[in-house]
């Protein structure tokens, strides 16, 4: 599977797989719209069309069978320094290469476009994700809490191969 770039066409698509991607992990830390209205599992047509329209840009990975099943978000705020948001796999599909793939991809574009480092915020209390992004070559920072989010935020980066 290559993983394609998105276009606002995709937008309710992207919405669909973040939001179900992320409602295992809000179950499972107890977020909700009140206390943390801008989780991924909350994820909207809007919130996405948005995004895009700042500048970030969506890959999405098609199954040939099963159609969209995972997307992540690349953001380049900085001529050396990209962000990778949103990661999101659809849960049958989670543990079977989908979002490992759709990292590398992103490392290459980072890689391309000359970018020295990526950065990702995940759960601090998360640390099943935190292991897994450790197997992925990120390198853990200094976890922040944030007045806003019943969270820490374990800020992680990984250094772009060049």
């Amino acid at each position: 599977m290559t993983p394609t770039q998105c276009t606002q066409h995709d937008a309710a698509t992207i919405a669909m797989l973040i939001s179900e991607a992320n409602k295992e992990v809000a179950v499972r830390f107890g977020l909700n719209a009140d206390n943390c209205p801008k989780h991924p599992s909350f994820c909207t047509t809007s919130w996405v069309e948005a995004e895009m329209a700042r500048g970030e840009t969506y890959f999405m990975l098609h199954d040939p069978t099963a159609g969209p099943i995972a997307c992540v978000a690349y953001e380049r705020p900085a001529p050396a320094r990209a962000y990778l948001n949103r990661l999101s796999v659809l849960p049958p599909h989670q543990g079977q290469g989908a979002g490992a793939h759709l990292v590398a991809h992103v490392v290459e574009q980072a890689r391309r476009d000359g970018v020295a480092s990526i950065s990702i915020g995940v759960i601090g209390e998360h640390l099943h994700l935190q292991r897994w992004y450790n197997k992925l070559g990120f390198v853990d920072g200094e976890p922040k809490r944030f007045a806003h989010l019943p969270f820490s935020v374990k800020y992680m980066t990984l250094a772009v191969p060049d």
